[in-house]
């Protein structure tokens, strides 16, 4: 509990300095900047693309945000609340896709690219304008955006008159000021916004200049020992077991499998974005007990970190029945393990990243776990 709090206060603390660090948030009563951005609908937009609203509201987010994809649905609810009135909501994301860290994909399936907006929009059917400025980051640093998300609501001359949080929570149970509905309340009876400027928690705008430290934790993954343990069969049956806290994913190989080291790398970039959370990543190789040394070269090529086992047996059949009795043998196999031994997912052959990633994060959770 208690690292998971000190994550939590060291990620607030860099949403303040990294986002103020950066440039000054707009000052209220300024001209709300222009902008000539991409929507996922292949379209571009500036202000002007909104001159019929008598509101405006543009809300920095992110895909892969905890606190982002908390607030996906207060935004949609706020879409349908004021379409009617005279109110238009878009957002906008600025993350740049390489500036994200692997270990930043904790708490999501998809990344911030335009093609990752587009499938979020989808799923989650956004009722909302979703634009791109993630490769310039020019409205970012316009509108002084320091975290996902942002509000800023423009008056009908787009003149900015509210900037700040959505509310006072993440958890909508604990939720007790609607900033932004207040704002734009005020607004559309055409008097002054009770509390014009509020500070925003969430993570911050990941700033194309942030590429070199996500380039530096990539080093010091790949500079993390690798090794290949050997286990008989009485180690794979209490791996099954699972008797951790985590989320355990286990995957089957062998160095003549083709299709095994063809997925072998993505394996690891997933360990990466999860393993910081209640999730781990086992591979084990189903080649013969004199091959170790062949067998460690794959995972040390493919920098796995990853607790890696080589099976120390040729009676592959033990091995086959003891981990899945549905299992026809053929390799890769990959299985997901809830702590207690409950088999979550399983596949024979190359697995559909996207599916896992879906099954591991709608396991794990896309919030804080304080949520």
């Amino acid at each position: 509990m208690f690292p998971r709090m000190k994550n939590i206060v060291i990620m607030f603390l860099m949403t303040l300095t990294c986002g103020f660090g950066q440039n000054k948030t707009l000052e209220i009563a300024a001209k709300g900047p222009d902008f000539h951005l991409l929507g996922i609908d292949d379209q571009y937009y500036s202000l002007d693309s909104f001159s019929d609203a008598d509101i405006l509201v543009i809300i920095f987010t992110a895909n892969h945000c905890p606190t982002a994809q908390a607030y996906e649905g207060r935004i949609m609810k706020l879409v349908d609340d004021y379409k009617d009135k005279g109110v238009t909501v878009i957002c906008i994301s600025s993350n740049n896709p390489d500036a994200l860290r692997l270990d930043e994909y904790g708490y999501t399936d998809i990344g911030d690219s335009f093609d990752d907006m587009k499938q979020r929009a989808k799923e989650n059917k956004f009722n909302f304008l979703y634009l791109y400025d993630g490769d310039k980051q020019l409205a970012a640093k316009a509108f002084g955006a320091i975290a996902t998300p942002h509000v800023f609501i423009l008056d009908k001359d787009r003149i900015l008159r509210y900037t700040g949080r959505i509310d006072n929570g993440e958890n909508i149970k604990k939720v007790t000021t609607h900033d932004t509905r207040n704002a734009i309340d005020a607004l559309l009876a055409g008097k002054k916004v009770p509390v014009e400027k509020t500070k925003v928690f969430g993570c911050s705008i990941k700033w194309a200049s942030k590429q070199k430290s996500a380039r530096a934790t990539l080093e010091r993954m790949n500079a993390e020992k690798v090794d290949v343990s050997m286990i008989d069969i009485a180690g794979i049956e209490d791996l099954l077991k699972n008797k951790s806290e985590n989320l355990r994913l286990i995957n089957f190989w062998a160095t003549w499998c083709s299709p095994c080291i063809a997925e072998f790398p993505e394996l690891i970039r997933m360990n990466r974005n999860y393993r910081k959370r209640k999730f781990e990543m086992i591979t084990i190789s189903l080649d013969s007990p004199d091959k170790n040394d062949q067998v460690l070269k794959v995972p040390t090529r493919t920098y796995a970190s990853t607790r890696n086992f080589h099976y120390n047996s040729d009676d592959k059949y033990q091995l086959i029945e003891t981990a899945d009795e549905e299992w026809p043998g053929s390799l890769p196999y990959t299985i997901i393990v809830k702590p207690g031994g409950e088999i979550l997912y399983k596949k024979l052959g190359v697995i559909d990243f996207a599916k896992v990633r879906k099954v591991i994060i709608e396991y794990l959770g896309r919030y804080w776990e304080h949520l």
